[in-house]
């Protein structure tokens, strides 16, 4: 069975029905159909392993019960089925605060949606769909590369892009960091859930053998992400990787004041690609320290990870170039990253990364909380041969990063020295903590590339923003102190 080519004719089936508009549309359709095709399997699993499995899911919503026989239930009486039964149940199910597998099918299905209007359609998708044998521990890993093409999809689904990082830019940051078995690791702003599944795969290859591992792997990767198509689609990610009750929470990462964050709530390692280049709903600031008042989404976030990092915790963050070379709050935090952690390695990428969420240059930064920054190491990751830029039909891949892989431990070595230079910390501060360093090895060049011009002025222009809401958020602060 070519799972791609089962996918492919779900998609194209969707493309009649009139309710479907458009890929984000599409890609939501699937994605609660086959969370819960996959939940389905999970509990048949689970049921076979521990005598008092039950699923949350009631006996005749349960997906073997209603959709799995291919001459079932169709047209309207489908449609009724699942508008006016499935999701009302699903949606409201009750269950305590200690049924997490339960929870999850709840918050699932709580924003999801039925977009399609034919139940004879429905019905075509759903048998597609059922050539698919989630209970095959080969075929659910076969079907995970196919996951992933759904979730690349997302690039060009309009705005749902920013929910969705290139996996080689996941997977190069998680082995970097590298995490180890029983640490904790987080990202607050998971999408849906690269840098998990790649720290999940990460601490795989590196052993999770008996039982105590795998429930100890279970319980260590956690992720937060506040719209529902990504939380939705982070979940069946997780769950297609083995994880039988991800613990992934629909929330704002930024809702809650730092100041409510105590001990239990910090963790080893931090990977994340926060939002950037948008702004919070007023307010959101205002849970923040005074000196880290914005509403620059990827700044909070900045500031969160600071918070909940152990000391000696390890964290991986994609910024752009604006953080590199901003002020105000901008500068406070790079103080902040620089005294108060090691910022050891800047990874600068080129453009058309992250196109088309947006074609503004972008930063992988690596630190450790605690000690203060001695040195910042850059390295420029170069475009492949006869490349201008990464674009959707040459992306970038994770075998591009074999240069940093083998600098990584040897950041001395002349091979790597017209990519890979040092600032001490002491030339930084006579910058007035400017990052944004350019490669000395590099003769300077006249920039004329038009894209290049228009991500530097839309950096700018993105500055200029914020430092004026900033200046007004101050501003305010001031005014009504002195009242």
């Amino acid at each position: 069975m070519a799972t791609d080519s089962v996918v492919k004719s779900i998609q194209d089936i969707m493309r009649q029905d009139v309710g479907v508009d458009g890929d984000a549309q599409r890609i939501s359709q699937m994605g609660w159909m086959i969370f819960l095709k996959l939940f389905d399997a999970s509990d048949r699993e689970l049921e076979l392993i521990r005598d008092d499995y039950e699923s949350p899911i009631p006996e005749d919503l349960r997906w073997q019960n209603w959709a799995a026989d291919e001459e079932g239930v169709t047209g309207d009486d489908l449609l009724a089925l699942i508008d006016e039964d499935l999701f009302p149940t699903l949606s409201e199910l009750e269950v305590d605060k200690e049924n997490r597998r339960g929870l999850i099918v709840r918050s699932v299905f709580e924003d999801s949606y039925n977009y399609m209007k034919s139940g004879t359609l429905l019905r075509k998708v759903i048998n597609k769909l059922e050539e698919i044998d989630f209970t095959s521990q080969e075929e659910r890993h076969v079907f995970n590369d196919v996951y992933e093409k759904i979730l690349r999809d997302l690039q060009s689904a309009g705005n749902a892009a920013e929910y969705y990082t290139p996996r080689p830019v996941t997977r190069f940051m998680a082995e970097m960091v590298d995490p180890e078995l029983g640490e904790t690791v987080l990202d607050p702003a998971c999408g849906t859930g690269g840098f998990l599944v790649d720290t999940i795969e990460h601490l795989r290859r590196k052993g999770v053998d008996s039982v105590q591992q795998r429930d100890q792997l279970q319980q260590t990767i956690r992720g937060i992400e506040k719209k529902p198509l990504p939380h939705m689609l982070a979940m069946t990610n997780l769950i297609l990787h083995d994880i039988e009750a991800p613990k992934l929470k629909r929330d704002n990462s930024l809702a809650k004041p730092l100041r409510q964050y105590g001990p239990s709530d910090k963790v080893d390692v931090v990977l994340t690609n926060p939002p950037f280049g948008g702004t919070e709903p007023e307010g959101i600031e205002m849970n923040f320290p005074q000196e880290y008042r914005t509403r620059e989404t990827a700044d909070l976030f900045l500031a969160l990870v600071f918070k909940r990092l152990k000391p000696g915790g390890r964290a991986a963050i994609v910024l752009p170039d604006g953080f590199l070379f901003g002020e105000g709050v901008k500068t406070r935090l790079k103080k902040t990253l620089l005294h108060e952690h090691n910022l050891h390695t800047i990874v600068r990428m080129p453009k058309g990364v992250f196109a088309p969420y947006t074609n503004i240059n972008t930063n992988l930064l690596f630190f450790e909380k605690g000690p203060s920054t001695d040195e910042v190491w850059y390295f420029e990751h170069p475009l492949p041969e006869g490349y201008k830029k990464y674009t959707k039909t040459k992306p970038l891949q994770f075998d591009e990063f074999e240069l940093e892989q083998a600098w990584w431990d040897d950041r001395e070595n002349e091979d790597f020295a017209e990519y890979a230079w040092k600032v001490p910390i002491e030339e930084i501060e006579d910058r007035d903590y400017n990052l944004d360093i350019d490669n000395p090895h590099e003769d300077d060049e006249e920039i004329t590339d038009p894209d290049e011009l228009l991500a530097r002025y839309e950096a700018l222009q993105e500055e200029i923003a914020e430092t004026r809401q900033s200046l007004k958020t101050e501003l305010e602060s001031a005014l009504s102190s002195t009242i």
